[in-house]
């Protein structure tokens, strides 16, 4: 398969993906709350990309990130919930994914100053979008379900990081993953 293939399959795919995060799907519930994170690709990438950038990380950072991600995203949420309007958050959600890639497919290693107030700022467009697609569930229960699910996610990111070996090949297939991931948020920005 030719790289003008990969990339069309790759638009599709998020397009799809994308679409189904957002309202009209089934009432909000903790359910409805974990499959959120999970049905759109803007979502999914960009919180498993959290948890493979997080795994390259020194020490606490390593869990210092995802944790920072999710009680960020519950903040957004809550600003949500207070009627707090965040400018753009399709194009910062979209953003995350482009910028999260990047750094995985630059083996980038930030100080936590600055490292988790990017993930944190991102997170809060995460959060503030799950929130949009609640309906009239209890936010308890609904929040729940999302920060579980990217909670696993952010997992699910580290685990894959932390399994390949640190052989020469395994470290460009997480570089190729990368700037895949990266790929894939910049065909979302352009679209949001």
């Amino acid at each position: 398969m030719n790289i003008r293939h990969t990339l069309f399959t790759l638009a599709l795919l998020t397009a799809s993906g994308a679409a189904l995060a957002h309202p009209g799907h089934a009432p909000a519930s903790f359910a409805s709350g974990f499959s959120h994170p999970l049905g759109g690709l803007d979502h999914l990438l960009a919180m498993l990309a959290v948890g493979l950038y997080a795994a390259r990380q020194p020490g606490a950072t390593r869990w210092l990130l995802p944790a920072g991600f999710v009680l960020a995203m519950l903040a957004g949420a809550g600003l949500g919930a207070a009627g707090v309007a965040l400018p753009a958050v399709e194009a910062g959600i979209a953003a995350s994914v482009l910028v999260f890639g990047l750094l995985i497919a630059v083996a980038a290693r930030l100080p936590l100053l600055a490292s988790l107030p990017l993930v944190a700022v991102f997170a809060l467009f995460h959060g503030h979008a799950h929130h949009a697609e609640m309906g009239g569930a209890s936010l308890l229960t609904y929040a729940t379900g999302f920060a579980l699910a990217t909670a696993l996610l952010h997992g699910v990111g580290y685990a894959i990081a932390r399994w390949l070996p640190e052989t020469r090949p395994a470290q460009m297939l997480k570089r190729v993953a990368g700037a895949a991931i990266a790929a894939t948020g910049a065909v979302l920005l352009a679209g949001a």
